[in-house]
Formats: C-alpha cells, sequence, structure tokens
C-alpha cells in the first residue's frame, strides 16, 4: 500500500447524486405512468377472485399507493447501484482544548513497514561517540556534579541523611551520634525518638535518621526545643533577637536559592586544557618502516629531529627547516636511532647488528661496536653509557670514552628486546622484549633488579617519570593493550588503565604531571592522559596506519608521531613552562603545514 493510495472505506462512501437527493417530483412523467400499471396490476392481485373486494376491507386509496411503491423502488435501486459495502459508521471524535492524539486516517502497518533497519543507508548515521574523558565529556561531567552539590545544598544543607548501620543497636550504652553521619544540630529531631522503649521501636537498620526542617509545620526551633504544641507562633523567632543584619540572609535574598548554593554557582571553574585536534606541520617520510620492533625516531636536545628511512638517517632543523643527509649504509639497513641527553652525537642501530656513533655537526661517523648477531632495534643513553638490545635477546652496556667493544652483556630476555629507557636520577635501566616481559636493572648489575611478567604481550612502551622518582610507565602490544604503573623501589604494580587498543610508546611530559600514549590496532590514535587520575585530555588522530614513533621536542610543548602511512606529524599536546621565557611559539611559527624530508 502506497502513501497516495486511498483507502476502501472511502471508496465504498462514493454514491450517485440521483440517489442521495430525488424525490416522487423529480421522476419522470413516463416512469409515472409504470409505476400506475404496476400498482394497478398489485391492487387486481389484491382483489378476489370474483372481482370483488375482500370482506371488511375498504378501498385504497391509489396515490397513496403510488407514493409507497416508488419509495420501495427507490430503496431497491439505490442498493444496486452502490459498487461495494456501505461503509463502516465510526464515532466521530470530539476534541476539547486538551491535545489529544489521533490515529484516524492513519496507516499504522504501512507506516511500520516504512522504518527503516538499523544498517539500512536511509537510516541517518549517528555522531560517532568519542572516548571518555574528551573535553566535551569532561564540562559534561563537571556539570553533573555542580548539579549534585547544588540539588544537595538545596535538599539538606550540611546535613546529610546517612542510613543507620544494621549493626548498631538502641542499646543506650552506645553514643547518639554513632546513629547518623550528620552533623551534631541540637535542633534536629532524631529518630527514632530516644524516649521511647527499645521494645517498642523497630530494628535500627528499619528507621534511617532524618534531619529536621520546618518545611510541613511552620513550628520555631524554640517552640520545638520546649514542646509546645502550636504549630503557628505568635511571632517570628527573628523578632525576639531584633532586625535581621545579615545581608547574606535569605530573607533578603531574590534568588529562588540559598546564598551557599549562588556562592557554589559564581565560584570560578578551572577550565579544561584544550588542545588542538589538528597537527600544525606534516612531514612525508618515504620508506618509513611499519615495524613495531624497530624504533626510527628520535628529538635531540640540539632542536634537531633524527629519521631513519630505509639505509639512511636524516636530520630536520625545526629553528630552519632545513634537512640534511647525516648517512646512506649502503648495504644495510637503519633499524634504530637515539641521540645523546647533551650534545650533538647521535647513535644509529643497524640490521646486521651494528651501533654507530655519529658527530651530527660534522656528519661525520666517530665509531663502529660490534657485539650483536642480530638486529639492533632499541638504543638508551645515561651520560657516557650507552645500552642497545637486540633481536638476540642480549642488551649490551658501551662505554663510549673506551676503546672496548661493550663493557657489560646482560643475558634476560628470551625474544627480541624492543624497549629501552635509562632513568638517569635514579640509575636503573628499564627493558621490555617480545617475550612479555619488562625487567628493571639496577646500575650496571648483570642480574635484573625486577622481572615482571603481568604484561601478556610485547613490550615496548617505556617511560620514567620526570616528576616522580621510582616511577615506571609501561605499555603492552595487541593482545594487551594496556598502560601499567610501577614503583620500582618496592616492585610493585601501582595502578592501570586499559587503552582498548596496542599501546606503541609512552612519553612523559616535561612541563606537568601527564603522559602521552600512541596506540596501533585498532584506533591508530595519539592519547594525552592525565595522571594519576588517567582521564583522558584529548585524543587525536590522523594516522592510517599504527602510530610507530614518537618523540619529544627539548621544550617539551610537542610531540612528533610516525606511522607506517609514511609522514611524520607535529602536534602541539603542552603548554610552556611558567619560568620560561622562550617556547615553542617561535618553533611553531617557522613551521610550514607541509614539506617533505627528502
Amino acid at each position: 500500500m502506497g502513501e497516495n493510495q486511498p483507502e476502501s472505506h472511502q471508496s465504498s462512501s462514493i454514491v450517485t447524486p440521483f440517489m442521495e437527493g430525488s424525490t416522487a417530483a423529480d421522476v419522470p412523467a413516463h416512469q409515472e405512468d409504470d409505476t400506475a400499471s404496476s400498482a394497478t396490476r398489485k391492487r387486481s392481485h389484491l382483489l378476489g377472485a370474483n372481482g370483488q373486494d375482500r370482506e371488511g376491507s375498504e378501498p385504497v386509496d391509489a396515490g397513496a399507493l403510488s407514493r409507497a411503491l416508488q419509495g420501495v423502488e427507490r430503496k431497491t435501486q439505490s442498493r444496486e447501484r452502490t459498487p461495494v459495502g456501505s461503509p463502516s459508521r465510526k464515532r466521530q471524535r470530539i476534541y476539547g482544548d486538551r491535545f489529544i492524539p489521533n490515529r484516524d486516517g492513519r496507516d499504522l502497518q504501512a507506516s511500520f513497514s516504512l522504518i527503516p533497519d538499523n544498517n539500512s543507508p536511509t537510516t541517518p548515521r549517528t555522531k560517532k561517540r568519542t572516548p571518555h574523558g574528551e573535553l566535551h565529556f569532561q564540562r559534561n561531567e563537571e556539570a553533573n556534579r555542580t548539579f549534585s552539590n547544588l540539588l544537595q545544598s538545596e535538599l539538606f544543607n550540611n546535613t546529610v541523611p546517612q542510613p543507620t548501620p544494621p549493626t548498631l543497636s538502641p542499646d543506650p550504652a552506645f553514643p547518639s551520634s554513632s546513629h547518623s553521619t550528620t552533623i551534631n544540630d541540637p535542633s534536629r529531631a532524631r529518630t527514632p525518638p530516644s524516649g521511647l522503649p527499645s521494645s517498642v521501636l523497630a530494628p535500627a537498620s528499619l528507621t534511617p535518621s532524618t534531619p529536621h526542617k520546618n518545611i510541613f509545620t511552620y513550628m520555631s526551633p524554640q517552640h520545638h526545643r520546649n514542646g509546645s504544641a502550636h504549630l503557628t507562633p505568635s511571632r517570628t523567632p527573628q523578632s525576639r533577637h531584633g532586625p535581621n543584619m545579615n545581608p547574606h540572609s535569605d530573607l533578603y535574598s531574590v534568588s529562588p536559592i540559598n546564598y551557599d548554593s549562588q556562592r557554589l554557582l559564581l565560584s570560578p571553574k578551572k577550565a579544561p586544557r584544550a588542545v588542538s585536534k589538528v597537527p600544525f606541520k606534516v612531514l612525508d617520510a618515504p620508506d618509513l618502516a611499519d615495524d613495531f620492533y624497530l624504533n626510527l625516531v628520535d628529538w635531540g636536545s640540539s632542536n634537531i629531529l633524527g629519521v631513519g628511512l630505509g639505509s639512511c638517517v636524516f636530520m630536520w632543523n625545526s629553528a630552519t627547516g632545513r634537512v640534511t643527509k647525516l648517512c646512506d649504509l649502503q648495504d644495510d639497513i637503519v633499524t634504530s636511532v637515539s641521540w645523546i641527553q647533551r650534545g650533538s652525537h647521535v647513535s644509529i642501530g643497524t640490521n646486521k647488528g651494528l651501533v654507530q656513533i655519529w658527530d651530527a655537526e660534522r656528519c661525520r661517523r666517530l665509531r663502529t661496536m660490534t657485539g650483536h648477531s642480530a638486529r639492533v632495534g632499541a638504543l638508551a643513553w645515561n651520560d657516557h653509557i650507552l645500552s642497545s638490545g637486540s633481536r638476540d635477546r642480549l642488551i649490551f652496556h658501551r662505554d663510549v670514552r673506551q676503546p672496548e667493544q661493550w663493557l657489560r652483556k646482560l643475558p634476560g630476555h628470551k625474544q627480541e628486546v624492543c624497549g629501552l629507557r635509562w632513568n638517569g636520577e635514579d640509575g636503573q635501566l628499564a627493558s621490555g622484549g617480545n617475550d612479555n616481559k619488562l625487567m628493571v636493572w639496577d646500575k650496571l648489575n648483570g642480574t635484573p633488579l625486577y622481572k615482571f611478567s603481568d604484561h601478556t604481550a610485547a613490550v615496548k612502551a617505556i617511560a620514567w617519570s620526570p616528576h616522580q622518582h621510582h616511577l615506571l610507565a609501561s605499555g603492552g602490544g595487541t593482545a594487551d593493550r594496556r598502560i601499567k604503573f610501577w614503583n620500582t623501589q618496592t616492585g610493585t604494580c601501582t595502578s592501570e588503565v586499559d587503552t582498548g587498543s596496542q599501546v606503541c610508546n609512552l612519553a612523559w611530559s616535561k612541563n606537568s604531571n601527564e603522559l602521552v600514549s600512541t596506540h596501533g590496532f585498532s584506533q591508530n590514535q595519539i592519547v594525552v592522559w592525565k595522571y594519576p587520575s588517567m582521564t583522558q585530555v584529548a585524543s587525536l588522530t590522523g594516522h592510517t596506519y599504527r602510530v610507530l614513533y614518537l618523540a619529544m621536542s627539548p621544550d617539551g610543548q610537542t610531540v612528533v608521531t610516525g606511522a607506517g602511512d609514511e609522514t611524520l606529524r607535529f602536534w602541539k599536546c603542552f603548554n610552556k613552562r611558567q619560568r620560561d621565557g622562550i617556547g615553542g611559539e617561535a618553533l611553531g611559527s617557522r613551521m610550514e603545514l607541509s614539506s617533505v624530508i627528502r
């Protein structure tokens, strides 16, 4: 049934105009003759066989009989000309001044059939709900908390009723204040009353204490204490002590809420920090490997970004935007890049297991160190100590001032080492591997101080907090998806959060107690977290592949992310320090919106 097709009861009500409004005077003359002759025949049928009228019968008026027969004939013709049955009579609805929904003339079955399915393309797409903790969700939660506090203040003032614990009894040995957690108010009526014997009272759990308010009885507190039976006092309580001179009294308020609620609403609120959802710069990075176990991007203290692309290492100067080619390994592939904390030296790990040290200012190789039998995917500096982790499951400590190839060998992991981070202040090294293990090494000791097995996937994301001693954050791969926080002084896990996707990198903010994480399967997002509540400050998207690489600028305001989509994206995630006279404004203003790193 379509929308424009009429219903059956509408078509059945169609009749000819003649049948609706005809009378005896409208009948044609020839029809009258036929009617009169028919009436004569019927009259002869009523006579007896001898042609005489029946006994006791009176003569019939021919005109009246003719009119009666015409009426019967009209009714018969009316029934024959009606195409279908007459419409069903419906009670006419009479409406008043109120709106009452009316379903007359509406085909509910057809309307229901026209409702599109949820998966139908005609269904309007609903906006995808952003993850919990986004900026607008934070504002909604803050508004809900404010409303709850306001409602509580209006209903209960400073006395919020609490249920009595079921273990308490009306034994007078217990203090009266144990029946409630409200503020001790002498004018407050207690439930149950203390004057009744305990046998008459209901159980304590069935009689919660409620604050007394003069809502339904206009009894002053003074009369209530004296036990007066008069509900309406002869004069107001304030009149006994003179006029109320408090300008903040509710007596003089023109607002429907009390003064405490007004102060709550007018108190300044700290607005959530806004983070731009769009990167302010994008660089093309051809041949950037889509490999979870590599570390190919690092930002040095001299404000130069180093990136490993295939067999080459390129340097991008963030102040001038100039791109410089540092090296080309020819017959080898770059698998890791790491800058020294202070200075212009950069270390490069290769697919053949070599570790090279280069002077970035002169673009000159200083040294090549051996020791590993497989690719070197992780590098970490601690002053003059350079640590390297490899697919051969070993970690080497190297003193770059000495001629030896390595200083100490750490055989702890059972599979490839993919994460290394030094904590220079506490002298601890954290390592993560494809064996789902996170290990903490004390200084240059050959045995791990702690070996954590809580993660259920590879541990590449490792970061030490610059704001709190012995605080380590680690993230698991696709099968784990969690960020865990460890106290390396006690060897315990303090907290964790499920991110919902593969954790590829972690970095703490240098200016605030926040951290940023990059993710892979399945959302490919960058998330800024507030520690220790672990609420999301922002969730940034733009990469179409796993966000495998992360580095932070020296001023701590900008982070750069790299992915298998062969792009580097720069995000302004953090604010500068208050004491810093220079910051990221000059850095961001000199960066163009599009460029190619080579």
